[in-house]
């Protein structure tokens, strides 16, 4: 597959689950695609569609050290993003590699991402954690939040203030996610 020919599947109408799926199975043999894949959900997330961080979430699934390369540019941009749409897969990739990072550890990625580069991800999560969207972003981000407090001190308590805050108004799943968290930071002693 080309750039050009992914360009022209991302951009032929909403994909479906099998389409995306097919899609991957190409972008997996060819990893020099992911950054222009990661490229493209900037241009959805401004024109409204979601073919892109979709595909970019289920590749991550299966090829999270495609990110490598490019992780600084994928760092430094999760902050401008705008689209639910967009911003949902987006911060399943954080939780992904948060897991890969500090419970996996996995060496690609310990050895590879600065701390700079995790306190990005920490602030867009807050921000995400916090803002009025819907809550699957959310649930992304407390995990996140949760991992990344095993490195920045201070985040244990933010996040557990912030999930005691706003647990009442969570979805099921949301409390759900809230309730394991403040759990495990019980235990941490948070």
């Amino acid at each position: 597959m080309t750039e050009k020919e992914l360009l022209i599947t991302l951009d032929s109408g909403r994909l479906s689950k099998p389409q995306i799926d097919r899609l991957v199975g190409e972008l997996e043999k060819q990893p020099e695609l992911a950054k222009i894949l990661f490229a493209q959900v900037f241009v959805e997330d401004r024109e409204g569609t979601f073919n892109a961080s979709w595909t970019f979430d289920h590749l991550m699934r299966k090829k999270l050290e495609y990110l490598l390369p490019f992780f600084d540019d994928f760092a430094d941009k999760l902050a401008k993003l705008r689209t639910e749409s967009c911003i949902r897969p987006m911060a399943h990739v954080c939780e992904m590699v948060c897991m890969a990072y500090f419970k996996k550890k996995e060496p690609a990625f310990t050895q590879h991402i600065t701390d700079t580069q995790l306190e990005q991800i920490m602030t867009v999560c807050f921000d995400w954690l916090i803002s009025p969207m819907n809550m699957a972003p959310k649930v992304f981000s407390m995990t996140s939040l949760y991992y990344l407090g095993q490195k920045f001190d201070w985040v244990h308590p933010e996040l557990k203030q912030v999930l005691q805050d706003t647990y009442a108004d969570g979805t099921p799943g949301y409390r759900n996610r809230a309730k394991k968290t403040l759990d495990k930071l019980a235990r941490l002693g948070h």
